[in-house]
């Protein structure tokens, strides 16, 4: 496994960590202490705000998993890769991808990612 693999690898055990210890410290182990996070939803940096970016997630979508979709692709210090998130059912009704720079330990500087499938929001009523 190559340190794109290995830093995908990371990242998607912080998302899908249960317990806070255990968020906290898959966040630490797969981010740069500055790192950020940013998506069309989202613009985060640090541990902490990474972390309850991680949180607020989780509790939207309780009992889903994030999954890889695909390979990971990486070159220098960026890498780029598909992602799900599967509902307990085993659908999934969010899909994106990503793209991570690495700095020189491997550990995250930054994720952009993209939101390629949403669900739809509820009807009002």
């Amino acid at each position: 496994m190559d340190m794109h693999e290995k830093a995908v690898e990371r990242y998607l055990a912080a998302w899908n960590a249960t317990e806070p210890a255990g968020t906290a410290a898959a966040v630490a182990a797969a981010w740069a202490e500055d790192g950020g996070y940013t998506d069309p939803l989202a613009a985060v940096r640090g541990h902490e705000q990474i972390f309850g970016l991680i949180g607020a997630v989780q509790a939207q979508f309780p009992g889903h998993l994030f999954r890889q979709a695909g390979a990971v692709d990486g070159h220098h210090d960026v890498a780029r890769f598909g992602w799900e998130l599967v509902a307990p059912d085993g659908t999934a009704p969010v899909a994106g991808f990503d793209v991570i720079t690495l700095d020189p330990d491997g550990r995250i500087r930054s994720v952009v990612g993209f939101l390629d499938r949403v669900p739809a929001p509820a009807p009002a009523g």
